[in-house]
């Protein structure tokens, strides 16, 4: 079976039950809050789009989402753009070209280290000067058991780990955040949406709930 028919069957299996809801939670998530960063006007890349959660909701001018997996490319609307490769071969875009590189629950499924430091190079090339990355994914520091629970979890990862990676890959930390969103909606559990949107207003319950870290590094001018 080829790595693109397993990346198929593996989202399929974990994220179909659970696909509108997750719409859903990530239209509130890039309203009130992942839009503090993305303007209008910006053009962005969705690293690891999966399906599309984050580039279908968030405001952009032009908008790019990269995955191997080519069942992508149907869940992405209309004005997105689909890169379907290998984050860490060179990228199909001009250096310079994107105000933002988001990213969420991907770095820590690519096969190794030197795989991470390939593809924060290639964002770091394709960003402009001053251009943000945004990498949210699971803290092994909290979820230090249940991380490995995932057939496809290669590399294990904190804010301090990306944090340190990012800047030796030229970017300048702003915000590291060890715990922000909680853990996995590949469980089952959905909280109500509206407890969705009082959680992100509420900082202190991150402290508790948050198993997920979120680091937002700019490139150096």
């Amino acid at each position: 079976m080829s790595i693109e028919s397993t990346l198929q069957d593996e989202y399929r299996r974990r994220f179909d039950a659970a696909a509108t809801y997750r719409d859903k939670v990530w239209q509130i998530l890039c309203a009130d809050f992942f839009a503090r960063f993305v303007y209008p006007e910006h053009c962005i890349l969705d690293l690891g789009c999966g399906w599309g959660e984050f580039s279908n909701n968030i405001k952009a001018a032009k908008k790019y989402a990269m995955d191997l997996n080519p069942d992508a490319r149907r869940h992405l609307g209309p004005d997105v753009e689909f890169l379907q490769q290998d984050c860490s071969n060179p990228w199909p875009l001009p250096g310079g070209s994107l105000d933002v590189v988001f990213s969420s629950n991907f770095l820590e499924h690519l096969p190794d280290k030197s795989a991470i430091t390939a593809t924060l190079r290639h964002a770091h090339s394709a960003l402009k000067p001053g251009g943000t990355i945004a990498l949210l994914g699971p803290n092994v520091r909290f979820v230090p058991g249940d991380y490995w629970d995932f057939w496809d979890h290669h590399v294990p990862l904190s804010e301090r780990s990306i944090a340190e990676a990012l800047e030796l890959t030229g970017f300048e930390v702003v915000q590291k955040l060890d715990r922000f969103l909680p853990y996995t909606m590949s469980d089952g559990r959905r909280a109500p949406l509206v407890l969705v949107k009082a959680y992100l207003r509420m900082p202190w319950a991150w402290r508790y709930f948050g198993k997920q870290f979120l680091v937002i590094a700019k490139k150096r001018v």
